[in-house]
């Protein structure tokens, strides 16, 4: 029985396969403060901009449906842990949004990512390691791997960050999104870059 109430595996035999959702965040965190100081030197660079609010965008999303319900599952006091996070992330929702716009929030946003990082390095990334079984993290860190593809590519600090409406909105507004970086031809991957 997964500790973080998940469903069942499909019985295919062996262990379960993946980078389990400490590593899978750790990289992302890595790759959002590089391109945070990035930014901060370049804070005229659009395509740079365009990179980090899409990354920055599906990271948060991919957090609020996975890595934020186990807190709350897992860990002692999750709830209140999880519910700082979420409103850290609706602030730093806001701050994309303005920078999204054209307005200069460089150095805030920067500053947001760090106090984000550091947050669930210190505390959110190791507590679930010592309360979840290292399958489950791994289970978590596909499906934020999974969401964070299917995440919107723009912050919306208006639609739901809490699933299961989280869930549900999040992919419908990555279409819309998706479609708008196509026609508009806008770089949304550090690949990119």
């Amino acid at each position: 029985m997964s500790a973080l109430n998940l469903p069942p595996l499909p019985p295919v035999g062996g262990e379960t396969t993946g980078r389990n959702v400490v590593d899978v965040l750790n990289e992302q965190h890595r790759d959002l403060l590089a391109l945070s100081a990035r930014m901060e030197e370049e804070p005229d660079d659009k395509r740079l901009t365009s990179v980090l609010i899409a990354e920055l965008s599906r990271h948060l999303s991919a957090e609020e449906q996975y890595l934020y319900p186990a807190i709350k599952q897992a860990v002692p006091g999750g709830e209140d842990l999880a519910a700082r996070e979420l409103a850290e992330d609706h602030t730093l929702l806001v701050l994309l949004k303005r920078l999204d716009r054209g307005e200069p929030a460089a150095a805030e946003v920067a500053e947001a990512v760090r106090r984000h990082v550091a947050a669930d390095a210190e505390e959110l990334l190791p507590v679930l390691m010592q309360m979840v079984p290292v399958e489950d993290l791994i289970r978590v860190g596909n499906r934020v791997e999974t969401a964070a593809e299917a995440a919107p590519t723009r912050p919306h600090p208006a639609t739901p960050s809490a699933p299961p409406w989280n869930k549900i909105v999040d992919p419908a507004v990555a279409v819309v999104d998706k479609l708008r970086d196509v026609a508009t031809r806008r770089t949304t991957y550090i690949g990119d870059l």
